[in-house]
């Protein structure tokens, strides 16, 4: 008997379902996951950050000085770049989800990263493999341009890095979620201050990166600069591989993909799309809680909204045959994937309105960075801050204005709307989009007065290598400062709202729907560009607003004009976006072992 009790009185280990260790064994709680094993995970995102995020904002300065690019072709080449690696990372997430998981896809996308940063130093630092030297930024300059083998060697670099980042983004942010149990309160609240302190990573890493590593780039050397990069990517590695033992890994092999299951409900719909609706909801097909769920399953009612897709679940003689189990998934869906499939549908509007906030700062990334090249950049009369380094200033701001946004600005604003996040996840997003137009009309001030004084002073066509303008860099940094928090509120917001909207199973993956948001920006401001160009050939000397190589002749303040008048545009869409959005009513009846209890939460 006493020995009966004393077995009893042994604790069990705590296991975490859906979880295992890297030996494939079910993952316990207190030794595997955790906040200490986010840490590492928070420490490789800021380490790839600190590597990519200097080369990213000061390679259209690359591009000019060193390959001899024009100023568009620069900008386009950049935000191509950076649109692929965001892209990229919708792919990755679900290879990671259905065939390798997020840990194998993150060391190899950083691996690749590692190899593209590695053969951009060697063509930097070898004479031979990129143009004869020569003053780009001087107009009256004719430099050499790349050859094929050296344009190659450039693009296999670049979009092996690209390929590497749309890998490390798709699997760090949710390998870092994995480590928590949503349904253990205490680590649901550690998850959000996850989420909260891998923006701080990325500022922190940034910082860092675009302070001391621009400033290696600009004064030692693009070799050492990549060099550098390349170092601090091995690192986040080793960082990375470190935590193995204490990770929890996804399980994959799933046959019930997500996102598969997103995209059964479209085709069955558009199959049964000769199907009439039942008058009963009820009707349709979803499973018999009591008969039928032997493991625990989500269950979500059914709502009135895009009902042509209620069709994909309709009970018919064609969809469904009793003597056949399981109905075909292509042709007919639960009430509850129907549903899951809605809410991803209602989202769009919402994405689509946020690329414009990211093609506008793709400015800043590239147009604005040749604005500080022209300009004065001395703080005193021994150092010069580089141009590219100018981003510190909204990034080291929003070191300070995360924790207390979070923690102070949060519970305030929290007792007076009565909203768990002080304002919906919307109306943040709303406020940074206002915010964006801002700082393109500000852009666009500053670039007059700043071409004022070029021209008061003659120094339109002066090479601003030895003759800069008498104009502080500081100027502009106005229209980084405001930029820099609608980046806090909408991109912050954008990647809350679509973590707390998406459907269940599909949390991992609405990680990325953001960068994909970011991707597409990156993209329409290669089209935008371009266009503007085509458009304005014949109505300027210099045969566009955009076009050669000399800012000063450009009509860059109209392009920021044109841009603040599209986000105002922009913004007055999603307010009708916004109002006509419905937050999901989250109501899971949790089935299991045939016992139903429901679970009611709002988002």
């Amino acid at each position: 008997m006493t020995l009966e009790s004393n077995q009893e009185d042994k604790k069990l280990p705590e296991i975490v379902e859906g979880k295992v260790d890297w030996k494939g064994r079910v993952a316990i709680k207190y030794k595997h996951g955790g906040i200490r094993a986010s840490l590492l995970i928070l420490a490789t995102f800021g380490f790839e950050n600190l590597a990519t995020l200097g080369p990213a904002v000061n390679m259209v300065t690359y591009f000019i000085g060193l390959l001899h690019f024009g100023v568009a072709d620069a900008s386009n080449t950049l935000t191509n770049f950076m649109g692929t690696s965001y892209i990229l990372s919708i792919v990755m997430a679900v290879f990671a989800d259905t065939f390798v998981g997020r840990f194998k896809i993150t060391v190899a996308g950083a691996c690749l990263e590692i190899l593209g940063l590695g053969l951009l130093a060697i063509q930097a630092h070898y004479p031979s493999l990129k143009p004869a030297p020569c003053n780009a930024f001087d107009p009256t300059a004719n430099c050499e341009k790349l050859s094929g083998s050296q344009k190659a060697l450039l693009f296999i670099g670049l979009y092996l890095w690209a390929i590497g980042g749309g890998a490390t983004k798709a699997g760090l942010p949710a390998h870092g979620a994995d480590q928590f149990d949503e349904k253990d309160p205490k680590e649901a609240k550690q998850m959000s201050t996850f989420f909260n302190s891998l923006l701080l990573a990325v500022c922190i890493g940034g910082a860092v990166s675009i302070t001391l590593l621009v400033w290696i780039q600009d004064n030692k050397g693009w070799d050492w600069g990549f060099g550098v990069s390349t170092i601090a990517m091995i690192l986040a590695v080793f960082l990375f591989v470190a935590g193995l033992p204490m990770y929890r890994l996804q399980i994959i092999g799933d046959p019930t993909n997500p996102a598969a299951e997103i995209i059964r409900v479209f085709v069955a719909a558009i199959r049964n799309r000769n199907l009439s609706l039942p008058e009963d909801p009820t009707d349709l097909y979803e499973l018999n809680k009591d008969k039928e769920a032997a493991l625990e399953t989500e269950f979500l009612p059914h709502t009135d909204t895009f009902r042509f897709l209620d069709k994909a679940a309709i009970i018919s003689d064609v969809t469904y045959q009793p003597e056949t189990s399981p109905p075909n998934p292509w042709r007919l869906c639960r009430v509850t994937q129907v549903e899951n499939a809605k809410t991803l549908h209602g989202m769009i509007p919402i994405f689509g309105c946020t690329i414009i906030m990211t093609l506008c700062l793709a400015q800043l990334q590239t147009f604005s960075i040749q604005q500080a090249q022209t300009m004065d950049k001395s703080i005193n009369s021994n150092f010069e801050i580089p141009a590219a380094s100018l981003p510190i200033l909204p990034v080291a701001f929003l070191i300070v204005i995360i924790p207390f946004y979070d923690r102070i600005a949060v519970p305030f604003i929290r007792k007076f709307t009565g909203v768990p996040t002080g304002i919906t996840h919307l109306q943040r997003i709303g406020v940074g989009l206002v915010l964006s137009a801002i700082s393109m009309a500000v852009a666009a001030i500053l670039e007059v007065k700043r071409k004022a004084v070029a021209r008061e002073h003659n120094l339109l066509d002066a090479n601003p290598k030895t003759q800069p303008l008498p104009i502080s860099i500081f100027w502009l940094s106005f229209q980084f400062f405001i930029f820099g928090i609608a980046d806090m509120f909408t991109y912050v917001g954008l990647l809350e709202f679509f973590y707390s909207e998406a459907p269940k199973a599909l949390k991992s993956l609405s990680t990325c729907f953001l960068w994909c948001s970011m991707a597409l920006g990156y993209f329409c401001s290669t089209v935008l560009v371009k266009m503007v160009n085509r458009a304005t050939k014949g109505i300027t000397r210099s045969g566009g607003w955009l076009a050669g190589n000399n800012i000063n002749r450009n009509h860059l303040n109209l392009f920021y004009w044109l841009l603040s008048i599209l986000s105002l545009i922009n913004f007055s869409v999603y307010l009708f976006a916004a109002w006509r959005y419905k937050y999901r009513a989250q109501i899971s009846p949790v089935v299991k072992n045939g016992d139903d209890r429901e679970e009611k939460s709002k988002a």
